[in-house]
């Protein structure tokens, strides 16, 4: 099984357990989507089909990656940019 990159997994792990939390604090619905969103993410990212064996599996992960490099974060999809071909 592939396995996402350890920062792109870091990143969607500590934002899921901060906005969950906000989510329970608050009960805003706007944020409740994207909680569900990272859930989905996470799951998919880790083979599961529980976002809590999804968080314990990518604890274990991270705990097992090497350390970062700083500058090595790879882009997001967002981050990327396509090159559009000149037309003729």
């Amino acid at each position: 099984m592939l396995r996402p990159h350890p920062a792109v997994l870091r990143r969607l792990v500590d934002e899921y357990e901060a906005l969950s939390a906000a989510v329970a604090a608050s009960e805003q619905a706007d944020l409740s989507s994207r909680v569900r969103d990272l859930a989905y993410t996470l799951c998919v990212s880790t083979g599961t089909r529980d976002v809590a064996r999804a968080l314990k599996v990518a604890h274990q992960w991270l705990g097992t990656a090497p350390a970062p490099v700083r500058g090595t974060i790879p882009p997001t999809v967002t981050d990327r940019r396509v090159a559009t071909p000149e037309p003729a």
